[in-house]
C-alpha cells in the first residue's frame, strides 16, 4: 500500500438505470483513497449519446448516495478539475487527437459502417485469424479514400497500434497479466464525440487519477491505454482489475438477466446500505474478522489490502446478503426501525405519510416482527392489520372455512374471557385467554387461539398474539372478536 494520498475515480455511464457494479467499483475505490488519506471522484461519461438517459445522472448520485458511497469531487459538487462530465469536456479531447496523428500514432478513417460490416462479415466467413479493421484509409488522402467504395464524408480517427505493442502489464490484484493484440481502436467518433478509449486515459491524466480500479473485463483494452500514455507522454496510473460479479450460472450479471444487477432494485426490495455494502465487500475480498461475515467501511478501509482481493468471479448470492440484511436489522433499536420503514414504505408508496400516532404504533410493534424481518419490504404488510380500521379488516377466506366448529364457541369464552378485563396487558390478555380457553373448554393452546389470531390480525398466521392485542387496545380486539363471531 503506498503510503502517499491516492486519487481514484469511479467513471459511470447515464445509460439507465445505475448497475450495481457501480456500487461495487466504487465500494473499492472509496476504500482505498480513504486508506490512503487521498480523494474519491466521481466522473459522469456521457459520451454515448445513442443510449443517454436524462435521468440516469441523478439516479447514479441517489443511490451511491444512500449507500453511503460518498465522493470528495464531482459534476454535482465540483472540484479542482471540473468539468466532470465528458460531454463537458469535449474541446479537451480534440487537440490531443491531433498530436497523435501528426505524431503518426492514429489516421483518419473513412470507411462507412457498411463497409466495416462487410468486411467483419467476410472475416468471420473466412474464418480469419487476422480479424478488426484492415487499415485500407492509412496513409491515404480523403481524395485518395474517396476514390474507393465505401466512403464516407466525415471521417473518424483510429490509433495506429504498432505491431510489437507490449501485451503484458503489471496489475495490483493479479500480478503480471497478459492481454490480446488491440485493433486499431477508433478514439474520435464522426459525431465529434471522444469514445471510452481516449476519453478515459485524457480525462484520468488531467484529473491525476494515480489508480485506475475496474472490472476484468477492461484488462484487454489496457495495452491500448497504456500505448496512448506513452504517446503523449504522461506517467502510466496503477492499474487493478476487479472480478466480475456473476450469476449462479457464472454468466456475468446484467440489467437483461437479473433484476439485482439494477442498483435501485435493492432500494425498492428494502436492504439496508449497510448490508449492501458489506455484502459487495464480501464479493471479492475475506472477511475483515476471521469467521465472521460482518464488519464496518471503517474496518475494510482499515484491513485494506489489494493482494487480499480474489481474482475468481463471485457469485452474486442473495441468500447470503438476505442473512446480512436480517442481521443488520435486528442491530437497530426500534425507533431506529421504524424509521427507516417508515422512509422505505413512503418512498415505495405503501404507505401514505403516516400520522404521529401511526409512527408511534409503529414504533411499539416492529418488536413484534424485528427478528423474523429480512427485508424492510416485509414490515408494513406483517403488520398491516394493526393499522385498519376494525370494520375494514380481511379475514382471510380460506383460514376462516378452515376454522372449525370449536371456533364458535371459542370466540364466545374468549370474549367473555376479555370483557371485564381490567389490566389490558399482553401477559395477562394471555393468562386470562389460557384460562378461559384452555382450562376452561380444555382445547390444545395451538386450537385455542387460533380463532382468536384470525379475528384479530385477520390470518391464522401473524406476529405474537397477545402483544398485538395490547397495541391494539380493548376496545378492536373486542370488536374484532365480534365480528368474527358475527361471520362462524
Amino acid at each position: 500500500m503506498t503510503a502517499s494520498p491516492a486519487r481514484l475515480r469511479v467513471a459511470p455511464s447515464p445509460t439507465g438505470d445505475p448497475h450495481v457494479g457501480t456500487a461495487y467499483m466504487s465500494l473499492f475505490n472509496l476504500a482505498y483513497a480513504r486508506a490512503t488519506g487521498g480523494s474519491f471522484v466521481l466522473r459522469i461519461e456521457d459520451t454515448d449519446r445513442a443510449r443517454y438517459v436524462a435521468t440516469s445522472e441523478q439516479q447514479i448520485y441517489d443511490t451511491l448516495h444512500w449507500l453511503g458511497l460518498p465522493w470528495d469531487e464531482g459534476p454535482d459538487i465540483g472540484g479542482p478539475y471540473a468539468p466532470y462530465r465528458q460531454s463537458e469536456r469535449l474541446d479537451t479531447y480534440r487537440p490531443f487527437v491531433e498530436q497523435l496523428v501528426e505524431a503518426g500514432h492514429a489516421y483518419y478513417c473513412w470507411c462507412s459502417t457498411d463497409r466495416l460490416a462487410e468486411l467483419r462479415a467476410e472475416q468471420q466467413a473466412s474464418k480469419s485469424p487476422v480479424t478488426g479493421y484492415d487499415r485500407l484509409c492509412l496513409g491515404k488522402t480523403r481524395d485518395e479514400r474517396a476514390a474507393l467504395p465505401g466512403f464516407s464524408e466525415t471521417p473518424v480517427v483510429r490509433m495506429l497500434v504498432p505491431d510489437d505493442v507490449e501485451l503484458t502489464f503489471t496489475d495490483l490484484i493479479r500480478g503480471e497479466v497478459s492481454a490480446p493484440r488491440p485493433d486499431d481502436q477508433v478514439i474520435l467518433k464522426a459525431d465529434g464525440f471522444p469514445t471510452y478509449h481516449l476519453a478515459v486515459v485524457v480525462d484520468d491524466h488531467l484529473m491525476g487519477i494515480t489508480h485506475v480500479v475496474r472490472g476484468e473485463e477492461w484488462i484487454s483494452s489496457t495495452p491500448k491505454h497504456l500505448l496512448l500514455y506513452r504517446w503523449l507522454g504522461w506517467d502510466e496510473p496503477a492499474f487493478a482489475h476487479m472480478p466480475l460479479l456473476r450469476n449462479t450460472d457464472k454468466s456475468k450479471i446484467s440489467k437483461r438477466k437479473n433484476p439485482a444487477a439494477r442498483l435501485t432494485w435493492f432500494l425498492e426490495q428494502g436492504y439496508l446500505p449497510e448490508a449492501l455494502r458489506n455484502f459487495l465487500q464480501l464479493l471479492a475480498y475475506p472477511p475483515v474478522h476471521e469467521g465472521e461475515d460482518v464488519s464496518s467501511f471503517d474496518e475494510f478501509v482499515a484491513a485494506f489490502d489489494w493482494a487480499k482481493v480474489n481474482t475468481t468471479g463471485p457469485i452474486f448470492d442473495l441468500a447470503k446478503l438476505n442473512a446480512l440484511n436480517g442481521h443488520y436489522i435486528r442491530a437497530l433499536s426500534p425507533e431506529e426501525l421504524a424509521d427507516r420503514v417508515v422512509e422505505y414504505a413512503v418512498r415505495e408508496g405503501q404507505w401514505t405519510q403516516p400520522s404521529d400516532a401511526d409512527v408511534a404504533l409503529l414504533r411499539a410493534a416492529v418488536p413484534l416482527v424485528q427478528e423474523r424481518l429480512v427485508l424492510l419490504g416485509e414490515a408494513v404488510p406483517k403488520l398491516a392489520y394493526l393499522f385498519e380500521a376494525d370494520d375494514d379488516l380481511v379475514i382471510d377466506p380460506h383460514a376462516l372455512a378452515k376454522a372449525g366448529p370449536d371456533a364458535a364457541p371459542v370466540v364466545r369464552a374468549a370474549l367473555d374471557a376479555l370483557g371485564g378485563l381490567a389490566d389490558w396487558h399482553h401477559e395477562a390478555i394471555q393468562a386470562a385467554l389460557r384460562e378461559a380457553l384452555v382450562d376452561g373448554l380444555g382445547i390444545k393452546p395451538k386450537f385455542a387461539f387460533g380463532p382468536v389470531r384470525l379475528a384479530v390480525t385477520g390470518s391464522n398466521v401473524s406476529p405474537p398474539l397477545f402483544e398485538s392485542m395490547e397495541l391494539l387496545g380493548r376496545e378492536s380486539s373486542l370488536a374484532r372478536l365480534t365480528r368474527l363471531q358475527g361471520l362462524l
